[in-house]
């Protein structure tokens, strides 16, 4: 990539009507070298927002550079404190620019303005405030060695950056889950080369401009969209320049991601899929399971990575809840999502809408009772060409159906009956995927007890999506390699050094 090509450091990202998604290289957007583009459309309406610059080799060569530069330039100079202070001051960039983000991420995602400024955006912008305080916080090792000699040895531990790390985000919730990554990333010193989901190329764009406003040096966040196959996604997980990736999307996709990072035997961080259960038992405080699991199945439309698409009753419960939970759903409203009584927004496309259409019609031909939903709503004209699914609760499926073992995405949940402690265990661990659960009951010995039994990486117990960002994050099975979050961030984003004095 030229010089000319790299120039226009402080072009805006929108344009006229309609706004253009350039790549964010060395501090500056630029256009695509090859010219092509593709269409960003709202899912509210199918409406087109603009058109988003497609990148190939050239534009993740041109990133890898400017990122290794950044590590041997500026940004490898800056002291923890210097980094620290900066990733503070990206996170109040994020809060000044707060409705700009809000929009950003509503238009790609066409999800309530309620949810993105009291939950999405907020969290992402405290991210980069928590990695902040906790790459500071968190202690190395020392030991001290006897030696043959009697004078002893000291041996003590530093953490250096990794390198250049890849990082491939998903639409489902863009900006909070790709600073999850960015933030510990470049708190610890590495620089990032971004390759958001197609579908929501708006607040990984955005914000570059808050990278250039607040000062952190060109080369240290770099974005370059496209899509995954013979595209920038393939060709940032190829490139040898790449030191690390870490990923959040379909375990296919980790799989194929696990292959490149192969080459050069580079570490990778995934979070993949998940098909998660909830375990209702006899005893729970039923207004709070019922608020909880409406949460857990129907928020963002279900496009949640740990959100649940199983639940487990145990059967005397079983009536009442299922009639409770019909009622609750059937009360959210989709909408336009400025409208403030909106409650329930649209799926992230077109085609996954016939994706998750595609399982509404399994259900039906596998026998499945149809509680609630089951099809499209009607929508005013002005949002019938959305990617609308109506909220959708079954019973009665087999328990070999492919509706009860594949990850659906969407805003629907089968509600099964369980008779013991051991059942409710066995069912929910007959999957491939081990991410999350939620448990529900006031015995808190039997809470433990099933706790420690399914096997996933994170598990509620009379909550749903409570997170402390000090804790380990991150999926069994095949949901995942590795955990994030705290100390566990750190250890993915650095290389441990021992350094051993002899006195």
């Amino acid at each position: 990539m030229t010089d000319t090509e790299l120039a226009q450091r402080d072009a805006p990202t929108r344009q006229g009507p309609a706004t253009s998604f350039r790549h964010f290289i060395d501090g500056a957007y630029v256009e695509s070298i090859s010219g092509r583009t593709f269409e960003n459309r709202r899912p509210f309406d199918n409406g087109l927002i603009g058109h988003v610059a497609e990148g190939g080799r050239e534009e993740i060569d041109a990133a890898v550079n400017a990122a290794r530069a950044a590590l041997d330039g500026p940004w490898g100079k800056l002291t923890v404190d210097d980094r620290s202070d900066l990733m503070r001051a990206v996170a109040d960039g994020i809060t000044a620019r707060f409705d700009d983000f809000v929009a950003a991420e509503m238009a790609d995602t066409g999800q309530p303005k309620s949810m993105m400024a009291h939950a999405f955006i907020p969290r992402g912008a405290a991210n980069f405030k928590v990695f902040a305080d906790v790459v500071k916080n968190v202690a190395t090792e020392s030991f001290q060695s006897p030696t043959p000699d009697g004078t002893g040895a000291i041996n003590y531990s530093i953490r250096k950056p990794k390198g250049v790390i890849g990082v491939i985000s998903p639409w489902n919730s863009p900006l909070l889950l790709m600073t999850w990554k960015v933030a510990p990333a470049l708190a610890c010193g590495n620089s990032v080369i971004v390759k958001p989901s197609e579908e929501t190329p708006g607040t990984a764009t955005l914000l570059g401009e808050v990278m250039n406003a607040v000062g952190v040096p060109k080369g240290v966040y770099n974005v370059v969209h496209g899509f995954g196959p013979d595209s920038a996604g393939a060709f940032l997980t190829e490139h040898p320049g790449v030191d690390a990736i870490t990923f959040t999307g379909e375990t296919r996709t980790g799989t194929a991601i696990m292959k490149a990072a192969a080459e050069g035997l580079r570490d990778v961080s995934f979070e993949l899929g998940g098909k998660n259960s909830a375990i209702v038992f006899a005893d729970a405080d039923l207004d709070a399971a019922i608020e909880g699991i409406m949460r857990s199945v129907f928020l963002n439309c279900g496009q949640v990575c740990l959100g649940t698409e199983r639940v487990l009753v145990e059967r005397p419960l079983f009536d009442r809840f299922v009639a409770t939970l019909k009622a609750k759903a059937e009360t959210l409203r989709p909408g336009h999502p400025e409208d403030k009584a909106t409650s329930f927004g649209p799926l992230i496309s077109r085609e996954h809408q016939k994706k998750v259409l595609s399982y509404y019609e399994r259900a039906r031909r596998d026998g499945a009772t149809i509680v609630t939903g089951g099809g499209v709503p009607d929508m005013p004209a002005e949002m019938a060409a959305g990617a609308w699914v109506e909220p959708t609760i079954w019973t009665g499926l087999p328990d070999d159906s492919v509706v009860i073992h594949e990850e659906i995405f969407g805003p629907c949940c089968h509600i099964r009956p369980f008779d013991t402690e051991a059942e409710a265990v066995a069912i929910a661990n007959n999957t491939q995927y081990g991410l999350a659960t939620t448990i529900w009951t006031r015995d808190l010995s039997r809470a433990h007890r099933v706790a420690a039994n399914v096997d996933v990486g994170i598990t509620w117990v009379n909550s749903w999506f409570l997170r402390d960002l000090r804790t380990p994050f991150g999926g069994s099975k095949q949901s995942g390699i590795g955990r994030e979050g705290g100390v566990h961030s750190l250890e993915f984003y650095t290389e441990l050094r021992n350094i051993c004095v002899k006195l």
